[in-house]
């Protein structure tokens, strides 16, 4: 991408399964994959693979301690720059990085997603715009627990055993509290329809 206007960059955060993909992939569709570069957070789970199985179990993924942030913060340094990025890919069936990995290439728009993007303020001062989708607890546990049935192989025990554990604990320590930190807080994320035509507005102004 050769343009001397830097790339707009947008953090979406909240709860797990409060609705923040949803919004993202709002955004995308609306906008359009030639405009935005998406970078979600849980791609950047560090790698398990020295760890056993049972080890990686145990790995608290809602800390910020299990995400590789600062290479986060690199790639978006990198394409704020005009350079493309290799991406991470996080396999959540056997818990650690996968081999492969995708082509990321600048955009006029990034758009980054994930519980802990506001935690750390070297990441958090790279956004443009901050949002904050706000979901009620028992909605984001329904979700979460749908999700890793169905598409990460996870039994029901483990699941609300890990939502117990770490997971809520997480949030109310992690999560919450960076709140304050949003530009706009919105309720149920994708599927608050005026909130997301709002800014979805605001983005397509910004490409012209």
């Amino acid at each position: 991408m050769t343009t001397s206007i830097p790339p707009f960059i947008i953090g979406i955060a909240g709860a797990s399964g409060s609705g923040k993909t949803t919004l993202s992939e709002c955004i995308l569709t609306e906008i359009g994959p030639d405009f935005i570069a998406t970078l979600p957070h849980d791609s950047y789970y560090r790698n398990q693979d020295g760890k056993t199985i049972e080890e990686r179990l145990k790995v608290n993924y809602d800390h910020p301690e299990s995400l590789e942030t600062e290479l986060l913060i690199e790639h978006i340094n990198q394409l704020k720059a005009g350079k493309a990025v290799e991406m991470p890919l996080y396999d959540f069936v056997h818990h650690t990085r996968s081999a492969k990995t995708r082509l990321v290439e600048p955009k006029r728009l990034i758009l980054v997603e994930g519980i802990l993007i506001f935690v750390e303020k070297e990441l958090r001062d790279l956004f443009d715009m901050k949002l904050f989708v706000d979901t009620d607890q028992d909605i984001c546990f329904i979700r979460r627990l749908q999700r890793d049935i169905i598409e990460r192989g996870r039994t029901m025990d483990s699941v609300v055993s890990q939502y117990l554990e770490t997971v809520r604990p997480s949030y109310l320590e992690f999560v919450e509290p960076t709140k304050r930190y949003a530009d706009v807080i919105i309720p149920e994320g994708g599927q608050n329809p005026v909130a997301s035509e709002m800014i979805i507005a605001r983005l397509k102004s910004l490409i012209g």
